[in-house]
Parts: structure tokens; sequence; C-alpha cells
């Protein structure tokens, strides 16, 4: 018989250990990710508060905010719809917004399927070609429709002597809703492009063993599995087309046609004595309008999972051969690229380079480079170029580290409010850029920063930023859902708080998609404008709110030329950080 001997007493570990162990360092690291945490969440909550409480205030204050005895009531709603003319203001806006809607989807619809599940010959160029809008604004775009599509533009003037009259009145309801949709499609193609990209091909597969034919397949299998992009794409062009300023401002506000962001500036910048009960309770059923269509697009997908068809066998779908329909395919997507951007866009940058640009007479005839030398001879011309390069360049680093650090705590950590962070930083979505502006200049007022803030550059920073929010949020998020959690528990083994964690391991992960949101907020902030129109002063204007003064005044070639300059910056900047992450890519 064996006897076991009683174990031995586990050693004594030294009373001063060299390294603290990791309970040593917990209420620390604890500390710091806190701070961290609250500061993001407060930070996002500050500016997203900050023009939404004003102007529900101000919409039921009898008085500017800014000034001591205001009494609480409904007046300003009442005086709304039954002196301002806001009824037709609200017609007006539902069918500006819903027409751009249908045709955005008649037109984005068929190209994404075409190019994405079609033989297609040139189909790479068109899905190139399909991304154009975003790097240009729909304020440019609008210039440059009306340079050649306008009563007296080139390509109308040569319609009318061939047809003996114009088909198409871009002062009006129709088109502007053309002009909004052919800048708003590519928004709407992205989404469909991309469902199409990652479903499985197995259900067309079973469609043609079952005899079915290509179009049969497309219209049957394929267009069912994009109702979930196509009802999220819908509502943000619905919200953009309400919020948008540019297109209404220079198609509608000459023949009386008024919107939602048109009243606001009619009312607002360009009145003598402005109405600010008015403006805020227009100001506030705007707001609840893009709210509501927000919450109704996460409703309306809640069930989304039964679109699903990527799973973990899903394979590569095979293109569909149209026959002759591919040629018919090309001539539509050819006349959209060609007529809906190369020639407005051409049009635009050549009357740069002309002192007339008129069907009268040959453009080459006048020649010149006097308007970009008049652009870079008045100071105040120089000054918004400069002060967009700023703002961009300034707010397109904020905003990145913002988002990063609040996709962080909203996706990587523990924090008890990490679902709170993350809606914040995508209510921005949910807010019109001239809202912003509205409200940022009232809470500036307010808080009696106005004089310190308002009007100057880091109130044009906040503004843009704000709007800018949820493009950086949704630009890294993807990035960290791809990194797997074992990275963390690994750190958090080792003795890593969540702060170490996230700057020795996740940063180094992230840097691609951190220069992704660089870029992309830089697009964003250098061509945004609209919260300018109530935050800019004489000395802080951007090249959007320089561009619509001279256009007011009649000056069409310096306005040609700041949008030449502005579309080829976007162009360098873009080209650039492209080169540059390709050689750390290929580094890599």
């Amino acid at each position: 018989m064996t006897t076991l001997s009683p174990p031995r007493p586990p050693a004594r570990p030294p009373q001063h250990p060299p390294h603290p162990s990791p309970r040593y360092r917990r209420p620390l690291g604890l500390a710091r990710e806190g701070w961290l945490q609250y500061g993001v969440l407060l930070l996002l909550a500050v500016l997203v508060l900050a023009p939404v409480v004003p102007t529900l205030y101000q919409s039921f204050l009898d008085r500017p905010l800014y000034e001591a005895g205001g009494v609480l009531g409904a007046g300003n709603y009442v005086r709304l719809f039954t002196e301002a003319g806001f009824g037709q203001v609200v017609l007006n806006t539902a069918l500006f917004a819903g027409l751009t809607t249908v045709l955005s989807l008649l037109i984005a619809v068929p190209m994404a399927v075409v190019v994405v599940r079609t033989r297609l010959p040139g189909g790479r160029v068109f899905a190139a070609a399909m991304q154009w809008p975003f790097f240009i604004s729909s304020l440019i775009l609008g210039f440059g429709w009306i340079t050649m599509y306008g009563p007296a533009g080139f390509v109308s003037v040569e319609v009318r002597q061939a047809l003996g009259f114009l088909p198409w009145n871009l002062y009006s309801i129709p088109g502007m809703a053309l002009t909004e949709a052919v800048a708003l499609a590519p928004i709407v193609y992205t989404f469909c492009a991309n469902a199409l990209r990652q479903s499985d091909a197995s259900l067309e597969a079973a469609a043609q063993v079952c005899g079915a034919g290509p179009l049969r397949i497309l219209r049957s299998v394929v267009l069912p599995l994009l109702r979930p992009p196509v009802v999220y794409s819908s509502i943000l062009v619905i919200s953009m087309s309400v919020e948008t300023l540019s297109v209404p401002l220079l198609f509608g506000q000459p023949v009386g046609i008024n919107v939602f962001s048109t009243f606001l500036y009619r009312n607002g910048l360009q009145s003598i004595n402005p109405d600010y009960g008015v403006l805020g309770a227009a100001s506030a059923i705007i707001l609840v309008v893009t709210v509501s269509l927000v919450a109704l697009q996460a409703r309306l997908l809640k069930n989304a999972q039964r679109f699903v068809s990527v799973r973990g066998k899903a394979t590569r779908p095979r293109p569909l051969d149209l026959g002759w329909l591919r040629w018919v395919s090309v001539a539509a997507l050819a006349f959209y690229v060609v007529m809906g951007a190369l020639i407005p866009i051409g049009g635009l940058v050549f009357r740069s380079f002309t002192q007339v640009f008129t069907p009268l007479q040959s453009p080459f005839r006048t020649l010149t480079g006097d308007n970009y030398e008049r652009v870079f001879t008045y100071p105040v011309y120089v000054q918004s170029i400069v002060n967009s390069l700023l703002v961009a360049a300034i707010g397109a680093v904020l905003v990145s580290v913002l988002s990063l650090l609040a996709v962080m705590v909203a996706r990587r950590s523990t924090f008890r409010f990490a679902r709170a962070v993350e809606y914040l930083a995508l209510a921005p979505q949910a807010m019109p850029g001239i809202i912003v502006g509205i409200g940022l200049f009232w809470a500036l007022a307010f808080a009696g920063l106005g004089s310190l803030i308002q009007g100057t550059l880091w109130a044009l920073i906040i503004g843009f930023g704000l709007r800018a929010l949820p493009s950086g949020f949704g630009s890294i998020s993807p990035s960290v859902m791809q990194i797997g959690r074992e990275l963390d528990d690994a750190a958090r083994v080792s003795g890593a708080d969540w702060l170490r964690t996230f700057t020795r391991i996740l940063a180094a992960l992230l840097r691609p998609a951190f220069a992704g949101a660089l870029i992309l907020t830089f697009v964003t902030l250098l061509k945004e404008y609209s919260p300018a129109v109530f935050l800019a002063s004489a000395d802080s204007n951007v090249i959007g709110t320089t561009m619509l003064e001279l256009w007011v005044q009649g000056n069409t070639g310096s306005v040609a030329a700041l949008a030449g300059l502005q579309i080829a910056i976007t162009a360098a900047f873009v080209g650039l950080a492209g080169l540059l992450l390709k050689g750390r890519n290929n580094d890599a």
C-alpha cells in the first residue's frame, strides 16, 4: 500500500513584486477609460443638443430667445400656418422630395442591376462614373445645369431651334426634382450595388435550372432582394431632398417656388426684420419630419433578415447575358453620365475660361483667363478658398478623431451608455444643414458666445463637423467590427486596460479606416456650405456662400471659376490620398 504524502503548501509570493499585477492596475485603468468614455458621451451630447434645444425652445417663445421676458405658447405655430403661407411650402416640399425620390430610384436601381449583374461592355467605367456626384456639390451641379439646360443655355437654344419649343423647364418642381435626382441617384446606386455584390447566386442558379431567362431572373429574384437597400436609400434621398438648399434656391426662388429650406433662408437671412418665432416653428417642424423619416427607416428595416441571401457557403454571382438589350443599357448609362454630369460640369468649367458664354457666338472667340485672375486678385475670393481649406483640413482631423473614439466606445467597450454614444454620433444625419446653422446661431447667442465664436471659422468647423460626423462614424465602424475581440481579450489577460488596448493594438489596425475617414470627411466638409448661411460672416465666407453671393450679383464668370477651383482641389486631394494609401498597402 502506498502512502500519499500531503501536498506541499504553495510558495509564498514575495512581498514586493517587481511588476504590479493587473489587479493592482485595474482601478487606475477603469478611471482612465471611464473619464474618456464619459467625455466622449458628454461632447457628443453637447454637439447634438446645441442646435436642437434652442430651436425647439425658440419655436414656443414669443420673442428672440436672447431677449428677457419671453412667454411660452403655441402662437408661432398658429401664425406659421395662417399668415406665413407655410401650407404651400409643405405641399411644394412634399412634391419636390417625392418626385426626386421616384426619379432617383428609376435611374439608379436599373443601373445597379445592369452594371453589377449583367455582362455589360465598359461596366467598370460606368461603375466608376456613378461615383462622381459625391465629389461635386449639388450647388455646382445646379450652376452647370442652368448654364447648359436653362432657358438661355447652350443645349436649350439648340433644342429650341430644332424642335421649335423647349420640352423642359428647369424653373419648376419637375425641373428641380430632375436635377436633384441626378445628383442623388449615385447614393441609391451605391447601396443597391453593394447589396448585389454581396448576395448569394444560388437563388439565381435555381431559377436558371427551372428554365427562367435573364429578364425573369432579374425581375423575380434579383429585384425583390433589393428591398432593404431601396428602402434605406429612398428615405435617405427624401431626407436630403427636404433639407437641400442649392437647387431650390437656384431654380425655385426666382419663380416663387418655396420649399422648407428656401422658406428658412428667405425669412431668416434675407428678411430685414426676421420673425424668429415663426422661423423656430418652421425649423422645429422640419426637424420632426427628418427625425420621423429616420425612425421610419429603422422600423421598415427591422425585419431585414428576411432578405438575407449571404450565407457561409455563398457563391460568386454569374453575370447574366441580356443579349441585344445590353447595348440599350450602355446607351442609357452613357446618356445619364454624359447629359447629367459631363455636359453640365464641362460647360461650367468652359464658362470659367470665357468672357461671355452665349449660344449667339462661338465661345472660342472670347477665351480668357480673367475670371481666374479676378478670383485670385480680390482678397475676399482668396479668403473664401483659404477658409474652405482650413475648415476642411482642421474639421476632417477633429471629426475623424471623434468618430474613432465614438466607434471604440460604442462597439468595443463595456461602457453602460455605449448605445447612447452610437445614437448621438448618428443623430446628425436627421438634422438638415440649415437647421444646424440656425440652431447653433441661437445657441451661441443664448450662451453669450456670439461675440467670441459667431462668424468665425470655429463656428463653421463645429457646424460642418456636426454634419460630417455620421459619415466619419459610418466609415470607421465596419472596420472595427471586422477585428476579432480575441485581441482585446489577449491584451486584457496581459494586464492592459481598455485605453492601452486601444492605443497599442487596435489603433494600429485601424489606420487605413482612419485614413479613409479623413478623405471622406475632408471632401464632405469642402463642399458643405448650408450651415454657413447663418454662421458665417464677411470674413469667414467659404466657397459655397461666396458662389451664392456672386450668382445673385450676376457674376457668373467668377462663380464658374470658383466652381472649377473647388472641383480641381477635390480631385487633387482624392487622387493624392489614393496614391498614398495604395503605396502604404503595397508596402504592407
